[in-house]
């Protein structure tokens, strides 16, 4: 790429992030300015902004309106579409799935303790409930339907919105792929019954420590002995 190719490909992201703040400066679905307004006020040429602004639109922040009262508007992309969005990622990338697994099963570390602290009655029963199932969780189906209620669970437990997207993402992806998480058949499954197990038996004790240690042992543990034999095997 030539320098004048750069130095517009800098004044583009440059102009995107300035465009970026404006629209969070403003309440969603207002009016942040028209393409000449805006390009006076960045002090840029109509096709630079034109350009930031198309960055800002597939980013779901920003979007074109014609006609009487027309010009961009801020928006906020919504769950669904950050969801999509992720998905197509990681199914794209392959090993994008792998950095999401590790990424989700650090924080899963975090979510477990945090939800020992609950005092939510309902949601505590709901858990001793929801422990009775895994019994019966012989298959990756029931791997599958069993991990997004327990994840579910977990995040009315604790509120942590942007965790809850990454995981419920990876979940989907991983349950198409589950003889990576699953590896070893029916002792694998075994284990994953037997640690989940202490895990919510911890969680139910009110015991954050122990908690950590379970959720550290029983998921973070197994997740990287599982990522290093997919490497290995060049899965």
């Amino acid at each position: 790429m030539t320098g004048s190719g750069v130095q517009r490909r800098n004044l583009v992201g440059a102009t995107a992030d300035r465009l970026r703040d404006m629209v969070f400066a403003t309440e969603p679905d207002s009016l942040v300015g028209s393409l000449q307004d805006l390009a006076k006020t960045l002090d840029v040429g109509i096709v630079t902004l034109q350009q930031a602004a198309r960055v800002l639109e597939h980013e779901g922040l920003l979007e074109a309106r014609r006609g009487p009262g027309g010009g961009y508007y801020g928006t906020r992309p919504d769950s669904a579409a950050l969801e999509r969005s992720i998905a197509a990622y990681l199914r794209s990338n392959p090993t994008s799935f792998e950095e999401a697994l590790n990424i989700t099963s650090l924080l899963f570390n975090e979510l477990v303790p945090a939800a020992a602290g609950c005092t939510d009655t309902a949601l505590r029963a709901e858990l001793a409930l929801l422990s009775q199932r895994l019994g019966g969780c012989t298959s990756a189906s029931d791997y599958g339907s069993f991990e997004s209620d327990f994840q579910d669970l977990l995040f009315r437990m604790v509120d942590q919105p942007l965790f809850k997207l990454l995981t419920v993402v990876t979940l989907q992806v991983g349950v198409t792929k589950a003889g990576r998480l699953l590896r070893g058949g029916e002792k694998a499954v075994a284990d994953w019954r037997a640690g989940r197990q202490r895990i919510i038996s911890a969680i139910l004790q009110g015991d954050s420590e122990l908690a950590r240690f379970e959720a550290d042992r029983s998921n973070r543990r197994v997740v990287l002995r599982g990522l290093d034999e997919a490497g290995q095997d060049g899965v």
